[in-house]
């Protein structure tokens, strides 16, 4: 499957799960309602990935903990919070730069439109 054509499939399954599910739920509800729409769509994905960090050729004791990473291509942040500040964006954008990933979704499902301009956020990282 192409990018973009996996974008478009993610892109459905936030649709599905906010229209079902609402605004106002914890992040792990959600996260289990993308899984069952990717399972859907057979999509391949893993939740809640360990990553190892390494810096400057030595593995640190902390990993990244990646919400959903599907097809290998894609990585799923997912937020229910008021608003998104500008340090999810940069965790997700260290988190593409770190996994040596492309592109990267970040969701903020506590909206009263999850439509609205803001609310899922497709994030490229230039290599």
């Amino acid at each position: 499957m192409e990018l973009d054509e996996l974008t478009y499939e993610i892109r459905g399954c936030i649709y599905d799960v906010y229209k079902t599910l609402g605004p106002g739920l914890l992040e792990s509800v959600y996260e289990e309602a993308m899984m069952y729409e990717l399972d859907k769509r057979d999509l391949f994905y893993e939740n809640q990935v360990n990553f190892p960090v390494v810096y400057k050729g030595k593995e640190l004791k902390k990993n990244l903990i990646l919400d959903l990473v599907v097809e290998d291509s894609v990585v799923l942040e997912l937020k229910s919070v008021e608003e998104l500040k500008k340090v999810h964006f940069k965790q997700l954008y260290t988190y593409l730069k770190l996994t040596d990933t492309r592109v990267g979704f970040l969701v903020n499902f506590n909206v009263d439109d999850i439509l609205a301009k803001g609310s899922i956020n497709r994030i490229v990282y230039n290599y």
